[in-house]
C-alpha cells in the first residue's frame, strides 16, 4: 500500500497493495497506510504508524464528517513547469529508506517512492486496472493468458528505455529463492504457471512467462482469478539494467536501492538525507508530458511541528497530517483543507501462534497461546467503546469499525453486527469462562487460577498514541484484566513491526493498522501463507472462504460479495482481531498549489505530474 487519489493514485499506486499500516492512531505515518495507489504490495496492504492525544477531550467539541470537505483544490489550471513544491510528511520516525517497490516494508517508504516511481499499471476509482499506464494488458479467458505490452517512449531516470524485461524482472526477483521480502504470496504471483517451481528453486525460470519481444510478454495462469485485475498483477517495473550483475540477496541493501534509486515518474531523485528527506528535480523525458514543477522536496516533519510548518508556508502540502490536530488549525489562513475516506483501518490483534518460516505458513496454536480463548477475546471487545474513541480522540474523522471489508471498498462493504460496548457483558463472559479474581487483588486469574498478565504492544507517534493506549488498557482493567504495555512503554514504528513480525514473546496483543490495497481480497493479511498474517490465525473455514473468494467462480461479483460477507461474519465469531476504527484523512494544501487532488476518480488533468505552484518564477 498508501490511500489513493489521482494525485496520490499515481502516487501510491503510483500500496501492493500491502503495506503496512500500523496506522492505528495517528496519521503520522500512514500511508502509513500508504499504504497508495494500488500498490503497497501486491495485495495492496501496508503497515503504518499509529499516531495517536490525550485522554479525554478533543481540541474542540465539534464532530466532523469527511464528506463535507472538498477532494480537489479550487486552484486548477495549466502549471508553469517551474517552481518548487515543498511536501511535509508527518511522522515521528524516519523512513527506513528501502526505496524499491519489490523490497520495501513500511508505508513511509511507499509514500516516498510514490513521488518518483509510479506504477506501470493504472487503476480507476473502482480499483480495476485500466490501460492508461505505461504498461497495457489484454486478457484471454479462453486460454488463461494475459499479454502485457510496454508503451513506446517510457524511460527510466537514467535515460534507458523501459522494456518488458523490466516488468518481468519484478516477478523473477520477488519469486527468487533468495528473495527474503514479504511479497510474492498472492494470486498475482502464485497463479502463474511454473511460479512455485521457480520460487522453490526447482526451475531456473518461470515457465508461465514468455517474452515475445522487447515490449511484449505473455503470462499464462492456472486460472484467471478476479483479484488479478484488482491489484493482483504486480504494478511496478524493476530497472533490470541498473542492478546488473547483482545477486538478489544483495539488492535491498544496495546503494541503488537506498542512496540512488531511479524510477519512471515525473521527478528524479537528486539527493537523499537518510530517513529525513528526498530532493527531486523534473524529469524532462517523462512519458506523459512535461511535469508541472522544476523541483520537489519531501521532508519528514514531527507531528508536533507539522501544523506550524504549514502555517508558516514552509510546507505546501502536509501528507499524513495528524487528524487529531485538525480542530485546532481548521481556520488556518492561506490553506485549503481536503479530505477523503482512507483505505485503512485500525485493529487490535491477538497473537494466536507463530510463523513457520520453513513451511512458509502460520502455525496456529491457540491452545498454547495466552489469548487462545475466544471468549477472552470477545470479552475484551465488549470492554472497549470505539464510538467514543472516534469522537473523543478524532472529532468524528475516525469512527467505529465493524467489518474487515472496509467502506473504502464501497461496493463490497456491508455492516456486520459486532460485540457492542458493554462492560457488564464483558464481566459476565469472563466469569462464565472461568476468569475469576482468585486472590482478591481486583485482577482476574486464568481458568487454572494462575496469574494473568496480558502484554499489549502499541506504537509511539503523535499526541494521541499514549492516551489512546492508556484508554484501552484502563477499559480492560475495568473488567478485571491486567493489561500492561509491552516493555512498559510505547514502541517506535520500525521496532514495533520487527517485534510483531518476529512473534516476540513479550507481545500477547497489539494495536496496529492496515492500509488496504485495491483488491478487496483479504487473504494477503489473513491467509494461512501470508507473512502479514501477524496474528498467525487460520481455520479450515476461513481458508476455504478466502480461496472461494478469489476463485474463477468469483468472477461473478454477487457470488464474491456473498463469500466475503460470510468471511467477515466468521471473523466476528472467531476474533483473531478486533477492527476498531475506520478513518478519513485530511490534507492541508497551500492556496498557491495548482491541480492537487485527493479524489480517487481518474482525471487526466489532476495526475501527479500536473501539480504545480501558482507563483513560480
Amino acid at each position: 500500500m498508501t490511500k489513493i487519489s489521482w494525485s496520490r493514485f499515481c502516487f501510491l499506486m503510483t500500496l501492493a497493495l500491502v503495506l503496512a499500516l500500523a496506522a492505528c492512531g495517528g496519521d503520522s505515518s500512514e500511508e502509513d497506510t500508504s499504504t497508495d495507489d494500488a500498490s503497497t504490495e501486491e495485495s495492496g496492504d501496508e503497515e503504518s504508524s499509529d499516531d495517536s492525544t490525550e485522554e479525554g477531550g478533543t481540541a474542540s467539541g465539534e464532530v466532523y464528517n469527511y464528506e463535507d470537505f472538498p477532494k480537489t483544490v479550487s486552484n486548477t489550471g495549466e502549471p508553469s513547469g517551474e517552481g518548487t513544491l515543498n511536501i511535509g510528511y508527518s511522522s515521528d520516525t524516519p523512513f527506513e529508506g528501502t526505496l524499491n517497490w519489490a523490497f520495501y516494508n513500511g508505508a513511509p517508504d511507499a509514500d516516498m517512492m510514490a513521488h518518483f516511481d509510479e506504477a506501470v499499471l493504472s487503476m480507476n476509482a473502482d480499483f480495476q486496472y485500466t490501460n492508461e499506464g505505461a504498461v497495457q494488458y489484454e486478457m484471454n479467458e479462453d486460454d488463461n493468458t494475459v499479454t502485457f505490452t510496454v508503451r513506446d517512449g517510457v524511460k527510466w531516470h537514467d535515460g534507458e528505455p523501459l522494456t518488458i524485461q523490466d516488468y518481468v524482472s519484478s516477478y523473477e526477483i520477488i519469486g527468487h529463492p533468495d528473495y527474503d521480502g514479504v511479497r510474492g504470496s498472492t494470486d498475482g504471483f502464485t497463479l502463474i504457471e511454473g511460479y512455485e517451481e521457480y520460487r522453490n528453486g526447482d526451475a531456473d525460470s518461470i515457465s508461465g512467462i514468455e517474452i515475445i519481444d522487447d515490449q511484449t510478454a505473455e503470462f499464462t495462469y492456472t486460472e484467471l482469478a478476479p483479484s488479478l485485475t484488482a491489484g493482483g498483477f504486480w504494478a511496478y517495473a524493476f530497472p533490470t539494467h541498473y542492478y546488473e550483475g547483482m545477486e538478489v540477496s544483495e539488492m535491498a541493501a544496495a546503494p541503488e536501492t537506498r542512496e540512488n534509486p531511479i524510477g519512471i515518474g515525473p521527478y528524479k531523485v537528486d539527493s537523499i538525507v537518510a530517513g529525513e528527506s528526498i530532493s527531486m528535480s523534473k524529469f524532462e523525458d517523462y512519458w506523459r508530458g512535461e511535469p508541472g514543477l522544476s523541483e520537489v522536496t519531501v521532508r519528514v516533519i514531527a507531528p508536533s511541528s507539522i501544523a506550524s510548518a504549514v502555517e508558516s508556508g514552509d510546507v505546501d502540502i502536509a501528507k499524513s497530517f495528524p487528524t487529531d490536530q485538525y480542530p485546532d488549525v481548521a481556520e488556518m489562513d492561506g490553506v485549503e483543507w481536503l479530505a477523503n475516506i482512507d483505505g485503512a483501518y485500525t485493529y487490535i490483534g491477538f497473537k494466536l501462534g507463530s510463523w513457520d518460516a520453513e513451511a512458509g505458513k502460520v502455525d496456529y496454536k491457540p491452545e498454547e497461546m495466552k489469548m487462545g480463548d475466544v471468549e477472552l477475546r470477545r470479552a475484551m471487545w465488549h470492554a472497549i467503546d470505539n464510538d467514543a474513541i472516534g469522537e473523543r480522540f478524532y472529532n468524528g474523522l475516525r469512527w467505529k469499525a465493524t467489518s474487515l471489508i472496509t467502506p473504502y471498498h464501497a461496493n463490497w462493504h456491508e455492516e456486520v453486527e459486532v460485540p457492542a460496548y458493554d462492560p457488564e457483558e464483558a464481566n459476565r463472559i469472563l466469569d462464565e469462562a472461568g476468569y475469576e479474581d482468585v486472590d482478591g487483588d481486583g485482577m482476574r486469574e486464568d481458568p487454572d487460577g494462575e496469574a494473568l498478565s496480558i502484554n499489549f504492544a502499541s506504537m509511539s507517534g503523535g499526541d494521541i498514541a499514549e492516551p489512546l493506549a492508556n484508554y484501552y488498557i484502563q477499559s480492560w482493567r475495568d473488567v478485571g484484566l491486567n493489561v500492561e504495555l509491552t516493555n512498559g512503554r510505547l514502541i517506535e514504528f520500525n521496532s514495533f513491526y520487527d517485534m510483531v513480525e518476529n512473534d516476540d514473546p513479550e507481545i500477547d496483543i497489539y494495536q496496529g493498522a492496515w492500509g488496504v490495497g485495491s483488491d478487496v481480497d483479504p487473504s494477503g493479511l489473513y491467509g494461512p501463507d501470508a507473512p502479514f498474517n501477524y496474528t498467525r490465525y487460520e481455520s479450515e473455514e476461513s481458508t476455504d472462504l478466502l480461496t472461494k473468494g478469489n476463485s474463477q467462480e468469483a468472477l461473478d461479483v454477487d457470488y464474491r460479495k456473498d463469500i466475503y460477507n460470510q468471511w467477515s461474519e466468521l471473523m466476528v465469531e472467531e476474533i483473531p482481531v478486533i477492527p476498531t476504527l475506520y478513518r478519513a484523512f485530511v490534507t492541508p494544501v497551500n492556496e498557491r498549489v495548482i491541480n492537487y487532488s485527493e479524489d480517487y476518480e481518474w482525471n487526466e488533468d489532476l495526475l501527479w505530474y500536473r501539480v504545480g505552484v501558482e507563483d513560480a518564477e
